[in-house]
């Protein structure tokens, strides 16, 4: 799975940063086309993360996850066929749905697989992944200095081909063993089969504040690069250099400051922390509007280092959490539930910084201070339930297998 997420990612990273382009260069769509296909495939992955989560309850998950990656790589292929806007969006729409369902999946898997090692695998999983992106984003810039219609076309056939490349290693995995189940004796209080995320409101709660916590992937995409070049008095070839150090600090840290949220109540206690640095870096990134480039380079990296560190420590609190809060025989359906919340982000995340950017200093400062918040919310969401009196005659455990 690790290879998976390595070759996976390789492919994205060959794809996504030239994706716009492709669809301007290649097929000839205008601006508002452009946007109107990023948007509409974005919607429709938003219902990718829980429709794949409910189906992986079940069904085999690695059968599912095969016709996932060949969903995406048929999408992706197909879009080489046709510059028909209509078609293009309808193909985009599809890839974007298989992305979305395919990433929580892959998380499914990990948490059976790894069981209590399950902070750790996503660590390392993350790591894989990161570089990966930054194999498939160097090979994507040798492209861009090509500049031919044909190095794009490559670079989007090359991102299919990752996804059977994906398919054939899932084929080799084998199927994860499912939870056990809880059957209670007569008097226990009634658990219906299959709990539904949709009917737990503390799980919800947990979701919607998660979109807020996700806001620093808009920072990276969006806050920052817009911030440097419109707002500051820093080179603008220092845009790259903050997208390299996040990337860097990502593959060097994330394994490293796992072990800090091993457990739920370890990462819940990472929550503190964590509200206090999203504070922090909303006030050095309003700190570079200072003048003079220097400052405002110092500035700049700082915020991006606190930024990546808020990031690096958030994406462990988070996978514990969605896999701690949620019922044993329902994993699949919560996490696809979670997975709304990088879904939704990816919509209002852009228009949340660039908000931030139009009020000048004081709006970072203010997106900080609403992270922070947000964590400190979080905190008291995610505290441990009080625990009823045993009762005299003990439940029985049934594996499924």
């Amino acid at each position: 799975m690790l290879s998976v997420a390595f070759v996976d990612r390789t492919g994205s990273g060959l794809w996504e940063a030239v994706s716009v382009l492709y669809f301007s260069y290649v097929a000839g769509l205008s601006l508002a086309q452009i946007g109107t296909l990023v948007a509409v495939s974005g919607a429709v992955g938003i219902a990718g993360a829980p429709i794949g989560g409910r189906i992986a309850d079940r069904l085999p998950l690695t059968r599912v996850l095969i016709g996932l990656q060949m969903l995406r790589a048929l999408a992706a292929f197909a879009l080489l066929t046709t510059d028909n806007f209509v078609l293009l969006l309808l193909f985009a729409s599809v890839g974007s749905f298989g992305d979305r369902s395919a990433n929580v999946l892959t998380k499914l898997y990990a948490a059976r697989i790894a069981g209590p090692e399950r902070v750790r695998y996503q660590a390392v999983s993350r790591t894989v992944a990161n570089a990966g992106w930054a194999v498939g984003g160097l090979a994507a810039a040798g492209a861009l200095a090509i500049g031919s219609a044909s190095a794009y076309e490559w670079l989007l056939a090359g991102n299919a081909l990752s996804f059977l490349g994906s398919a054939l290693i899932t084929a080799l995995c084998a199927e994860p063993r499912t939870p056990s189940r809880t059957v209670a004796r007569s008097g226990d209080p009634a658990t219906p089969r299959g709990a539904s995320p949709w009917r737990d409101r503390r799980y919800l709660t947990f979701v919607a504040t998660e979109t807020v916590l996700f806001l620093d992937d808009a920072v990276f995409k969006v806050g920052l690069p817009l911030w440097t070049v419109h707002a500051t008095d820093a080179p603008h070839g220092l845009v790259p250099l903050l997208m390299v150090i996040n990337n860097v600090m990502v593959v060097g840290l994330q394994v490293p400051l796992a072990r800090f949220g091993a457990t739920t109540t370890a990462a819940r206690r990472l929550l503190l922390p964590l509200s206090a640095t999203f504070a922090l870096a909303g006030v050095a990134i309003a700190a570079s509007a200072a003048p003079g480039a220097a400052l405002a380079t110092t500035f700049l990296v700082a915020a991006t280092v606190v930024f990546t560190l808020a990031e690096i420590v958030h994406a462990t609190i988070s996978w514990e959490l969605s896999i701690a809060l949620a019922p044993d025989d329902a994993q699949g359906a919560y996490l696809g539930v979670h997975g709304l919340a990088q879904s939704v982000e990816r919509s209002v995340g852009p228009l949340a910084v660039t908000a931030a950017i139009a009020t000048g200093p004081a709006g970072w400062i203010t997106f900080g201070t609403i992270i922070a918040a947000t964590c400190l919310m979080q905190h008291r969401l995610v505290r441990p339930r009080p625990t009823r009196a045993r009762l005299s005659v003990p439940s029985i455990t049934v594996s499924e297998h």
